[in-house]
Parts: structure tokens; C-alpha cells; sequence
């Protein structure tokens, strides 16, 4: 079954969470992830042909709703999502989403999906992209630092598409730990559960701290962190919210995805505004160094970005092609004469 173009009666193909888990064991989670890092690679190497902005975000005290949209000029996509730390206390999740693809020359949609699960995916496969670009060459362990719903997406994106074989993990919810570490039981991946965030740093080359409290915190300290490691920072950010010591940025080369959203959520928050940044689409096209040296603290400040959002809904635009996985969704208005709505909705009551 092909995606259906408007003139099928305007149908708009509809990817729902059921969906996306059948699609995503139909691929492998370990080949979608590498699936969905080169489309993200891909479109970091033409990001200049992007509509760019930061997110547009409504606070509260409770958390945080935003859009992400982008366009490279033929496609337009959006994603929506929200982020409540404290969801879990309730038995909801922290983050859900959902996002849509649509064609420029007509602006009707041509995709709607869940993106819950796909967020968790492409932010997964972009660390692993930047990874690959920055962590020391030959990196075999990482330690996850927060073991919630990204840490299993995480640790598996490193094996796939950077060849790691241990990840240590730490959680101040030993629950969460343990979850964790059931998940990876048999997928490869020597599980190492830790006591400390200095104990599963112990041989670490890559160190990814995820965690989601509303608040400037500090997960890792000055001393935590020796010469050479890349640490990739990928929690819940938002203005106010912070894992990273300042001490930490300041040794460190530090890398981004759009500069202008990132000093506004991620740990540079923390900096001047003017505090060099290198952004990660200038290192895969040759435009800007990455890691200097061996001894070199690299750190990527990931906030997530729209453009990731907007490969992931291209790939999953692509993968759905020729496959059930996906319900036509009767979103548009389709009247016989397209000046003639009123008469459509009259046309109803019979």
C-alpha cells in the first residue's frame, strides 16, 4: 500500500504507537537506529538549506510544551512535545509527541505519527552520530548516567553505530537501574550496574548523563571528570534545568546543534553568551575541528533540535512505503468543488 496523495480522497497516512513498534521490530531496533543516524547525518550535512528556530515553548511549573518546526523548502515537518518530570509520580510518561510531514507546494500533510518512541530513537541515534564524530577513537565502554525511558535507546545506538560493548550504569532509583539493566539482558552489551556515578564512570571513554528534574543540578562535578573522555549531556533541558558543573564546560570543547536554542536550554546556559560553541553540521562537513587531541574533554550539549525531528519523520515516511504499517486517516476536508465547503457539510446531514 502506497502513502495516499490527496486526490485519494485527501487521506493522510497515520502511524499510531502500535504502529511504530511493528515497524521498529520489522527494521530491528539496532538497524533503525543506524537507519534513522543516516538520515539525520545526511540532513546535518545540508543544514544550511533549513528553515531555523528555536523551539517555541509555553512554561509552567509543572513542565514544558513546545513545537519544532523546520522546512528544507519542498517538505515541512513539526513536532509536538511536552516534558514533565514529575508525570511519573502519576504513572504518565515524562515526554510524548507526535509529529507531521506535509508538502510545501500544496501544504497538505502527508504523514502523521506517534513520535513518543520515535523522539526516543532519533535522539538515541543523533548522540551516537556526534559520538562517532567526537569520543575517543575506539571507545568500548560508557556509562549512562539515569537509567529512564532514553537510557536503553542510548546505551543500544553506542553498540550499533559506535562499537561500544560495556555501559555501566547508575540511577539514584536503583529500580530504574535494574530496569535497565533487564532490558539489555542478551542484546550484547556487558551490563555493569553501579553504585555511584564515580563508579560507572571507571573506564568510561563516553559518559551520557539523562536526567529530568526541573532544576540546576550538578551530576557530575569538576573532579568526576578526567582528560579525554566525550560526555554527552541529553536530559530533559529547559532554561533553569542543568546537569554539568560550570567548572566542567570550561575544560571542555564544547559542541551543539542550533547555538541560538541551546544557550537558552542547555548546560551553556550556564556561560556568557558569548562562550565559543562549535556546531556539529560544520564538523561533518569539514567546516569546523572536532576532538583536538586525546587529552581533550569533548562534551556535546544536546537540546534536541527540529531538523533530527524532521529526519526521523522522512525516514519513517520512507520505511512505511509498500506496508500496512499505518492507518489512512480521514484528517481533511475533500469537497467535490474546493470552493464549495458549506456545501460539503450540508451535503452530511443526509
Amino acid at each position: 500500500m502506497n502513502i495516499p496523495k490527496p486526490s485519494d480522497k485527501a487521506l493522510v497516512p497515520f502511524v499510531s504507537v502500535d504502529h511504530m513498534m511493528k515497524l521498529i521490530h520489522h527494521e530491528g531496533v539496532e538497524q533503525m537506529l543506524a537507519g534513522l543516524a543516516e538520515y539525520i547525518e545526511a540532513d546535518f550535512r545540508r543544514w544550511e538549506l533549513f528553515d531555523k528556530t528555536p523551539r517555541v515553548a509555553s512554561h509552567s511549573e509543572k513542565g514544558v510544551i513546545e513545537l519544532m518546526p523546520t522546512s528544507d523548502g519542498d517538505v515541512y515537518g513539526f513536532k509536538y512535545v511536552n516534558g514533565h518530570p514529575s508525570n511519573t509520580a502519576d504513572g504518565l510518561q515524562t515526554v510524548t509527541a507526535f509529529g507531521l510531514l506535509a508538502d510545501v507546494a500544496t501544504g497538505y500533510p502527508v504523514l502523521l505519527t506517534e513520535m513518543t518512541i520515535l523522539t526516543a530513537l532519533r535522539t538515541a541515534a543523533t548522540s551516537a552520530v556526534v559520538a562517532r564524530l567526537l569520543a575517543p577513537r575506539g571507545s568500548k565502554v560508557m556509562a549512562m548516567i539515569g537509567n529512564g525511558a532514553q537510557s536503553e535507546f542510548q546505551s543500544l545506538a553506542m553498540k550499533a553505530i559506535v562499537g561500544i560493548e560495556e555501559v555501566r550504569l547508575y540511577d539514584i532509583d536503583k529500580a530504574a537501574t535494574r530496569k535497565c539493566a533487564a532490558n539489555l539482558e542478551g542484546s550484547g552489551l556487558r551490563v555493569v550496574s553501579c553504585d555511584s556515578a564515580e563508579d560507572a564512570m571507571l573506564g568510561a571513554q563516553i559518559i551520557t548523563t539523562c536526567t529530568a528534574d526541573k532544576q540546576y543540578a550538578t551530576i557530575l562535578t569538576d573532579n568526576m571528570v578526567g582528560s579525554g573522555v566525550h560526555i554527552n549531556a541529553i536530559g530533559g533541558d529547559c532554561p533553569g534545568k542543568t546537569e554539568l558543573a560550570p567548572a566542567i564546560l570550561h575544560r571542555a570543547g564544547i559542541f551543539v546543534e542550533y547555538p541560538e536554542q541551546t544557550r537558552i536550554e542547555g548546560e551553556i546556559q550556564q556561560l556568557e553568551a558569548d562562550h565559543p560553541v562549535t556546531e556539529i553540521w560544520q564538523v561533518l562537513t569539514g567546516q569546523a575541528e572536532g576532538r583536538r587531541n586525546d587529552e581533550q574533554i569533548t562534551l556535546f550539549d544536546s537540546v534536541g533540535f527540529a531538523i533530527e525531528d524532521f529526519s526521523a519523520l522522512r525516514y519513517v515516511r520512507d520505511r512505511i512505503k509498500g506496508t500496512e504499517l499505518f492507518h489512512p486517516l480521514d484528517l481533511l476536508a475533500d469537497p467535490d468543488d474546493p470552493r464549495d465547503l458549506f456545501g460539503m457539510l450540508q451535503r452530511a446531514k443526509g
